[in-house]
């Protein structure tokens, strides 16, 4: 059929119950030849956004995966886009009243919609949009695939590659690595997308606690601790441990990023950098303003809940309550007494003594963010010039606003025997990939370990 509107909404639904495994929708943005030009042409659950931004992974709500496609945005070397499905824990067999409708985004019409019936299928070409005679038209596919996502991936021209388990696993559909469940000890996942050609083939650690993890939750995980994986890997870092701290701006400028879910999703992104890094995947955490508040630390299984559990994110707005809050729960931040100032020496002068009181046989990589306002300058430089001697690297990120003061000059001060602090700013941190993040965020820290090693510093 023709479709005469600018941008569409696909959205995949289906009836949920006991029993009915979890499903995802995703696109493929397809060249002439029918397969992708890279593998940022795939847009799914891990990768929501395609760099045109003219397909996009809206995400779940009750019995339904959304995409939105701006057909006019959409390259002219893309053809079609295929409209994807993916089920996990079972098959589409198992899924009642699976359908996709199409929707003229700006005025909400339904276009189209296409029932479907399956059987043993893990993956599915529901639909597709192409262009023909100078517009778009769209048809229903309804093809199925049996080796799931990674089979239907890999059709497409997604570089997959096949690991060799070190034990044999019990028989499952391959599917896109690292898997939404952990796999045994010792087994190795079945397959894995690959971040970069030349990048080996990386290891991930599990982690206690990923189990207890809502799905999506787990597969954003488990997709992030092998980005990990990669970015070291291309630093020669493939089996580093370390300890990670998380550090988190509370100043009153921070309230809007707090309510907004920003620093929820920057404290999920961060967890895959202590799973992957840190031998009990645990993470200490601070957050400060006037003053800094210890955090409790950071499990795995705690990851929905964390945030809202120990920081009174509400308050981040109401300091000037006379009454003191009631029901504060068992490691629950006061913010009042954190205050709204931006005192970062505070900050990195508790934890240098953290990390003196528990020494670890591994470097500590404290990440520190800030959205900028940064005034006590003679003091910052004062403790992290202190701090040189000491197995730490601290890398500084920036959320968006200004002022970074010395933190942005320190690259460049002279008598330190080792460069000990990175520094980079972001203007919206959602909008960054998690590939590129990930190689900015440890892009200095491999460079500080060789450096701290020929220094004494580390052993």
């Amino acid at each position: 059929m023709p479709v005469a509107v600018s941008t569409v909404r696909a959205v995949l639904g289906w009836s949920a119950g006991p029993g009915v495994p979890d499903v995802d929708a995703s696109a493929l943005l397809l060249t002439g030849s029918g397969r992708v030009g890279s593998d940022g042409d795939f847009v799914f659950y891990n990768q929501p956004q395609h760099a045109s931004g003219a397909v996009r992974h809206l995400g779940k709500q009750a019995e339904a995966d959304s995409l939105d496609v701006d057909l006019d945005a959409l390259g002219r070397d893309i053809e079609r886009v295929a409209l994807c499905a993916s089920v996990d824990g079972g098959t589409f067999g198992q899924v009642p009243g699976l359908h996709l409708r199409l929707f003229d985004t700006a005025s909400g019409a339904e276009l189209a919609r296409f029932d479907m019936e399956a059987g043993t299928e893990t993956a599915y070409v529901s639909g597709e949009l192409y262009r023909r005679g100078g517009g778009w038209k769209f048809r229903a596919v309804g093809q199925g695939y049996a080796n799931g996502l990674a089979g239907l991936a890999r059709d497409f021209g997604i570089s997959v590659d096949e690991e060799q388990p070190a034990v044999a696993p019990a028989p499952a559909p391959a599917r896109l690595s690292p898997p939404s469940a952990p796999c045994a000890p010792g087994v190795s996942p079945p397959s894995t997308i690959r971040s970069g050609a030349g990048q080996g083939e990386p290891s991930v650690r599990l982690t206690k606690g990923e189990e207890d993890l809502p799905v999506d939750m787990r597969k954003r995980l488990s997709l992030r601790k092998q980005q990990v994986a990669v970015s070291l890997s291309k630093h020669g870092m493939t089996k580093l441990t370390a300890r990670v701290i998380l550090v988190l701006d509370a100043s009153g400028s921070m309230s809007g990023l707090y309510t907004r879910g920003t620093v929820a999703g920057v404290t999920e992104r961060m967890a895959a950098v202590a799973a992957q890094l840190d031998d009990d995947g645990e993470m200490q955490a601070w957050t400060f303003a006037s003053n800094p508040a210890r955090l409790p630390d950071l499990v795995v299984g705690d990851l929905p809940e964390w945030l809202r559990l120990h920081v009174r994110v509400g308050q981040l707005s109401l300091f000037g309550r006379k009454k003191p809050p009631k029901g504060l729960l068992p490691g629950q931040v006061d913010m009042r007494a954190v205050g709204i100032q931006n005192e970062e020496q505070k900050a990195i002068a508790e934890v240098r003594a953290f990390v003196r009181d528990h020494p670890v046989p591994d470097p500590t990589l404290v990440l520190f963010f800030s959205d900028g306002g940064v005034y006590r300058n003679d003091e910052i430089e004062r403790e992290l010039r202190a701090a040189v001697e000491e197995p730490v690297f601290w890398q500084f990120i920036g959320l968006g606003r200004s002022q970074y003061g010395v933190l942005e000059r320190f690259d460049t001060l002279p008598g330190r025997r080792v460069d000990n602090v990175g520094f980079f700013a972001v203007d919206d941190i959602e909008k960054v990939s998690d590939p590129e993040l990930y190689d900015r965020l440890l892009t200095e820290f491999p460079s500080w370990l060789r450096a701290a090693r020929q220094a004494g510093i580390l052993h």
